[in-house]
């Protein structure tokens, strides 16, 4: 199931509303345009309703009429302290200067004006985008916290190492067994191409010991296991990623990297990541051709019977000694009581 971005989805209709409300702001929202006028304040209740007058330039004439006055203006603006020599008091507001209406006053008071559509539309966008935003980060905490790039990147190079030594090996002993096929091959010893190429092989199993076989066995069933856990884990693996998973691959993630875990401290204890680092430079040994033909023949004519025993247990029917069932890091620990 993949991750559905709601919360985005709300920021970004927020963003709408929000930019939708400036538009309307910016074009006045089709309201006529004022402008602010002095009144005088003839009488006025302790409320703010008053009776006020002021210049009307487009009927040439002083008007009255009733009007909400700010109560809480200072007293010094109030009669009888306002220095008016007739005792009136002093205010402003807005007057419209066009349409049908002009040279009446803008009624600024609060209550009686409804909400125009840009005020709706500011509301709308302010909750959206904060909701959006706590609810967002909210939803991604546990998926943030969720990423384990250190433990994938450990699996992977653990994956990587025994991979390597895995091809190695089995480079050496399709060699063995390409070479090895025909009865008389070690009996060619380092006469010919196909003989050489026999006992270099064989002799770079030797070198890298009796336990290489078991190591690369081992690499082998280690790499299947990761890399089942490594895909089920790819959403652990960095923060873009976790953000984009579901909650079901989010979960698969945490299971695969808690396996990852035991799998990486099992092999921690073990030293697989030394042991496959080893064996891997032993299986190389054959990459210095010319050196490696006269190591393997010396060795060949000093011990010419361990050789041929060592190429009848790799390219005979026999069972050989590196498929004995390999126990350690590949066993699932079973939680205590089952």
């Amino acid at each position: 199931m993949r991750h559905v971005p709601f919360f985005r989805w709300v920021l970004t209709l927020g963003g709408v509303f929000f930019a939708c409300s400036v538009w309307l702001y910016a074009a006045g929202a089709g309201l006529p345009e004022a402008r602010q006028v002095d009144l005088t304040v003839v009488e006025e209740e302790a409320d703010g309703s008053c009776t006020v007058r002021w210049e009307d330039p487009y009927q040439g004439r002083t008007r009255e009429a009733d009007y909400q006055c700010d109560p809480g203006r200072s007293e010094l603006l109030k009669a009888p302290r306002y220095s008016d020599s007739r005792g009136y008091g002093w205010d402003t507001a807005y007057m419209l200067t066009e349409g049908p209406q002009r040279g009446n006053l803008e009624e600024l008071a609060a209550g009686e004006q409804g909400l125009n559509v840009s005020d709706v539309c500011l509301l709308l966008g302010a909750s959206l985008i904060a909701l959006g935003l706590v609810g967002g980060n909210l939803r991604a905490l546990p998926r943030v916290l969720g990423v384990r790039a250190r433990v994938v990147r450990r699996a992977a190079e653990l994956s990587e190492a025994a991979e390597w030594v895995a091809e190695d090996y089995e480079r050496v002993v399709s060699v063995v067994r390409e070479e090895g096929r025909h009865p008389d091959a070690l009996a060619q010893g380092s006469g010919g191409a196909d003989g050489s190429r026999l006992v270099t092989g064989l002799w770079v199993l030797r070198e890298a010991g009796p336990r290489a076989g078991e190591t690369a066995a081992l690499a082998r069933r280690l790499t299947r296991r990761l890399q089942g856990l490594l895909d089920d884990a790819a959403p652990a693996a960095g923060l873009r990623s976790r953000l984009r998973a579901g909650p079901v691959a989010r979960s698969d993630a945490d299971r695969a990297v808690a396996e990852l875990r035991l799998l990486l401290a099992d092999a921690e204890r073990d030293g697989l990541a030394e042991r496959f680092a080893q064996t891997s430079v032993d299986l190389l040994r054959g990459q210095d051709a010319e050196r490696a033909v006269l190591a393997a023949t010396a060795d060949f004519a000093r011990e010419p019977d361990a050789y041929r025993l060592l190429l009848a247990e790799v390219a005979g029917p026999a069972v050989v000694p590196w498929r004995r069932r390999v126990k350690g890091v590949l066993r699932r620990r079973r939680p205590s009581g089952a």
